[in-house]
């Protein structure tokens, strides 16, 4: 069970859901061989690399590394919950998601409403808030909301086009407006337009602030950001999450940048909803923010399938360089080669708001172009720490460094940061660099806990065993005896087990469908990448394979039981039992050598 919706009815979903029907339907796919081939959708690219098996119902990309089944696909391409993908799904197929509680009962279907519903009616229900907020605007009783646009230098165009409006100074007048059902009273309170007090009273969460409509990719509103034009201590509050809103997937002006210009030449990261409609009121309509939180990973993914260049624009003092550095450490595994990354810091008590006032478009854009590049602020910052006229200064930039350089995927943008580095130490040979780099990882690795390390997927016992067992489930009918192999000691034999059991409890599980199942453990990231793995084997080959592979994990076992019995013989004698187990055994393997 995942949540409250039964693990045989997800199991079930999945098995009648085709996985190209699901995808093709948002990328352009072509049949190549036995796979299917596109553009991947979650990352630039020009060249086809996304590939779907239609046979395992998964998808994989070379490029970028996506992986996974038609769930993991609806949660990352339409940025829903599980719970979320299921319904929509389930929707797809025609059917209703059936709902338990924590005993098992089944939960009355007239309460919930279906999510695909729900999120169409949200969409409904934002914009006939963001009609009612700039009709708000417009009336002469908004006089102090009218004057504050105007002293910022926002001008009728600039203000339809990004939908801005105002919410009055009334505790309950915009759901007075909007709520005429008790539907649209619970749709209200979903999309986070509601507070509650601690005496239960609800009001407007937005009053008296001029209100900048957050809207996605179809240009669908999903959420407000609120600027306050009275003496209120919160000058911007935004909207909660909601079942159509999270915040970390989201940039502010994103959707209005790419109506003027589908793939922008480069795109500025600013901090403030402001900041983005000022700049764009001076012409500089390639700005967007993100939305109250820091810069995400999945911000950085949006940028890189919008845009080659990304400029990072912040405020020149200390809480802005900070936020760049806070920046740079997402930046770094997720940077593709290829792309240009800049970091400009305004002058002081400078925002971009108040300094393309004072130097218009022109002077802005120039400024800009003059910023440091990734590589420049990376290394400026570090040696700040360091002095280099000493070999501790050396040794300390180095401790610095790599670790930072070693999330880099990117093979060019490492090797110029490695090249830097090496400058800075006085090295010519990279290479170097990269041993020591190596050596910090494998000491890093030992010290963690990983249960199932696969970084380098090296051919092992359990990787063999796991791999073909996820890509070819019904192998799982060759084990008769799991418990068995709870004796075994080595890394990986729980996720074994696991998997084991879930294959003979279900006899025509599919790879798509044990994803899914485990998409909440902890060792899904391995399971996605070994449902992937190229092992090499002819189709032919698999079963003997994995018969090979498993005969050689019983003699583990009984290696391992032969070691425990000599163990004990040395340090407390054996029993007569024991005795004849031990000899057994000593015959036994002395046979398959």
């Amino acid at each position: 069970m995942k949540g409250l919706i039964p693990r045989d009815f997800i199991l079930d979903l999945i098995a009648r859901t085709s996985i190209l029907d699901v995808i093709s339907k948002r990328v352009k796919m072509k049949k190549k061989g036995n796979n299917y081939f596109g553009c991947c959708p979650f990352h630039d690219e020009k060249t086809a690399s996304f590939s779907l098996n239609e046979k395992k119902q998964i998808y994989y990309c070379f490029g970028c590394g996506a992986s996974g089944s038609v769930v993991n696909f609806l949660m990352q391409y339409e940025r829903l919950s599980f719970p979320e993908a299921i319904e929509e799904l389930a929707s797809m197929q025609g059917i209703r998601v059936p709902y338990i509680d924590s005993d098992n009962n089944q939960i009355d279907q007239s309460k919930h409403i279906e999510s695909r519903n729900v999120r169409r009616d949200l969409y409904t229900l934002m914009a006939k808030v963001t009609d009612f907020y700039q009709q708000q605007l417009a009336l002469p009783t908004s006089i102090d909301a009218q004057k504050y646009l105007e002293n910022r230098g926002l001008n009728a165009e600039i203000i339809a086009r990004y939908k801005i409006g105002f919410a009055p100074n009334d505790w309950r007048l915009t759901s007075q407006n909007i709520v005429k059902t008790k539907a649209e009273a619970m749709l209200y309170e979903q999309a986070g337009m509601l507070v509650t007090n601690d005496s239960g009273n609800r009001y407007d969460r937005f009053r008296a602030r001029i209100m900048f409509p957050i809207r996605d990719r179809q240009g669908n509103v999903i959420a407000f950001g609120g600027r306050t034009i009275i003496n209120d201590p919160a000058k911007y509050i935004n909207s909660p999450e909601t079942p159509i809103f999270h915040k970390g997937f989201q940039l502010y002006g994103l959707y209005e940048t790419q109506e003027v210009n589908r793939n922008p030449q480069q795109l500025i990261v600013v901090e403030g909803y402001m900041d983005v409609v000022s700049l764009a009121q001076y012409g500089i309509d390639y700005a967007v923010a993100a939305l109250g939180t820091a810069t995400s990973e999945e911000h950085i993914k949006l940028l890189f399938r919008a845009t080659d260049s990304v400029i990072f624009c912040y405020d020149g003092d200390n809480a802005g360089r900070s936020a760049a550095w806070r920046a740079l450490n997402v930046l770094l595994p997720c940077l593709i080669d290829g792309k240009k990354i800049t970091f400009a810091f305004l002058p002081q008590d400078e925002d971009p708001d108040s300094f393309v006032r004072k130097v218009g478009k022109e002077g802005f854009e120039k400024y800009l172009n003059e910023a440091s590049n990734l590589s420049q602020f990376l290394f400026d910052e570090l040696l700040k720490q360091v002095d280099l006229k000493t070999a501790e200064g050396k040794a300390k930039l180095s401790s610095l460094a790599l670790p930072l350089l070693d999330q880099i995927r990117a093979k060019a943008f490492r090797l110029n940061l490695l090249q830097k580095l090496g400058n800075y130490l006085g090295l010519l040979d990279v290479s170097q660099l990269e041993q020591l780099m190596h050596e910090n990882r494998s000491r890093s690795d030992r010290k963690g806990n990983e249960k199932f390390p696969v970084s380098q997927m090296k051919v092992t016992t359990m990787r063999v065993l796991i791999g073909l067992l996820l890509q070819y489930p019904n192998l799982a009918e060759q084990v008769s005896d799991i418990n068995t192999l709870r004796q075994v000691k080595m890394a990986g034999i729980d996720i074994f087990i696991e998997l084991l059991e879930l294959c003979q409890r279900y006899p025509n599980i599919t790879t798509a469908q044990i994803l899914t199942e485990c998409i909440d453990r902890p060792f899904y990231k391995q399971l996605n990448r070994l449902s992937t793995w190229e092992s090499h084997y002819q189709d032919d080959e698999i079963d003997s394979t994995f018969s090979h592979t498993l005969k050689e994990l019983y003699d583990n076992i009984l290696a391992q039981r032969q070691d425990e019995l000599i163990a004990k013989e040395r340090v407390s004698g054996l029993s007569t039992a024991e005795k004849k187990e031990l000899a057994t055994l000593i015959l036994v393997l002395s046979k398959k050598d």
